[in-house]
């Protein structure tokens, strides 16, 4: 059973209060593309089940660009800031959805108010990012990482409740998936407000999602978190793959395609990897409840996949579509990705 935390809104996106884990992620082109190229990239983002994007301003003169991106797309939009405060300022000039701040680098607590009184004055939330790679000077020779995250948490939590601004999510991110774990138990026991999960600095695509997904099981499964971020080496699509994929997988997600294919041998004469990389944008998109099958062969085709919704395997030059089992398609193989698709919509 979901921890209940406090609610809180980032732009049309409820996180915490028992809504629905939400699935992020972040920006990693350059900011100076055009802005139709940035905005066709989000829609694609978003249509593949991204719900918040952050992306990182590391210059005030960066905070316009990401204003134009903020005021041209329906997502919430959180602008990353570290070391200078005045660009958390100047983005909230802009329709941005939310503020992420390090303690481990923002400055002083004289700074942290200007952010928070403006963000306050502008109804906008506030994380406060911990990274357990660069805590408050304070804090960095503590021999408990975990405890050390949770204090660097709480010295902003208090400078924050002090004001009484309460808009705030909190993450506690380590490399370390045990320092990761504890670090968000730790925090949880004490405190209501809302936490965004994942490692940080967690590696490529296979150790990544390796790391992130022993840690967010653990964490997910106790009740805690209300949003997360799956942090690879690698495309923000494979990032929210993965994120989806984790929460579906432990019925945090009611909705959503469940695939299910082959491992492939030398028996394999129909190229599930393939055709996998050909769809999957398209299998990302679909926001049904619907279970798909891509087998390497007609032997291992059909047969071992009677309780699936809708498959498809081949031999050669051609492709058979079943459902349920038995066969209903027979096609060309160089038309199965876009008829195979029709019937999923036609599902």
């Amino acid at each position: 059973m979901r921890k209940k935390t406090r609610q809180i809104k980032v732009k049309d996106l409820i996180i915490g209060g028992g809504f629905p884990i939400s699935v992020q992620t972040m920006w990693k082109e350059p900011l100076n593309l055009p802005l139709d190229q940035v905005l066709k990239r989000v829609d694609k983002l978003t249509a593949m089940g991204c719900e918040i994007l952050r992306i990182a301003v590391p210059h005030r003169d960066d905070a316009t660009y990401v204003g134009k991106i903020a005021s041209s797309v329906p997502i919430p939009i959180v602008a990353d800031i570290h070391f200078d405060y005045k660009i958390a300022l100047k983005c909230m000039d802009f329709p941005i959805a939310k503020i992420r701040i390090n303690p481990g680098n923002i400055g002083s607590p004289g700074k942290v108010e200007q952010v928070i009184k403006k963000a306050g004055d502008h109804a906008i939330p506030v994380r406060i990012g911990v990274n357990g790679g660069s805590l408050p000077k304070n804090l960095q020779h503590e021999n408990n990482p975990a405890r050390a995250m949770v204090k660097a948490a709480e010295g902003e939590l208090e400078l924050c409740e002090k004001f009484g601004f309460k808009d705030l999510v909190f993450s506690l991110k380590s490399s370390e998936i045990e320092a990761t774990v504890k670090a968000n138990q730790l925090f949880s026991e004490k405190y209501d407000y809302p936490l965004h999960l994942g490692v940080t600095e967690a590696g490529p695509l296979i150790q990544g999602t390796v790391k992130n997904t022993i840690a967010l099981t653990e964490l997910l499964k106790e009740g805690i978190g209300d949003t997360i971020r799956i942090s690879l080496s690698d495309t923000p699509e494979h990032e929210i793959m993965v994120g989806r994929e984790i929460l579906k997988l432990l019925s945090l997600k009611s909705k959503g395609v469940h695939l299910v294919s082959c491992p492939m041998c030398s028996r394999s004469v129909f190229n599930v990897r393939g055709f996998i990389e050909q769809i999957h944008e398209k299998l990302m998109s679909i926001d049904k409840n619907i279970t798909i099958a891509i087998m390497g062969c007609p032997v291992n085709g059909p047969g071992e996949a009677k309780k699936v919704d809708l498959g498809i395997t081949g031999s050669g030059n051609y492709a058979v579509i079943f459902k349920e089992g038995v066969i209903v398609k027979k096609i060309a193989a160089v038309d199965a990705p876009e008829i195979f698709c029709r019937e999923i919509d036609n599902f």
